[in-house]
């Protein structure tokens, strides 16, 4: 089922944190049912991340996969180095890994894919 809603929780969800509302944008493009395995769901977003942004450290209750589409953003996972990746490349977190994308001078567009626990929050703030 295609969705294409735009999801405005994300963006209340960053406001505490300093992060503008207004130019993160994060369009839900797909939100099912994994077909076969017992209370999964697949969530596919288009994200875009603006120049000299730092996301708030957080997780997911399933495995994120992100593609960049355009520019380039650092990867931050908790106990692992530093990953940057450009246009054409991918990376994944592991289920509920602690992490935050950082953005240079650029800024990002990425295509996520989650595999993630139906009906749990899609992302839950760390300290």
């Amino acid at each position: 089922m295609k969705t294409g809603i735009r999801t405005s929780l994300l963006t209340l969800w960053l406001l505490p944190f300093g992060v503008c509302a207004a130019e993160l944008k994060l369009d839900t493009l797909l939100k099912t049912k994994l077909e076969g395995v017992a209370e999964t769901e697949v969530i596919v977003s288009r994200v875009e991340i603006p120049p000299d942004t730092a996301l708030p450290k957080h997780w997911h209750p399933g495995e994120e996969f992100a593609y960049v589409l355009r520019g380039s953003v650092t990867l931050w996972q908790k106990g692992r180095p530093d990953i940057v990746i450009t246009q054409g490349e991918v990376a994944n977190v592991p289920l509920k890994q602690v992490h935050t994308a950082m953005t240079g001078s650029e800024g990002v567009t990425l295509l996520v894919f989650r595999v993630h626990e139906q009906g749990q929050p899609e992302r839950v703030e760390a300290e």
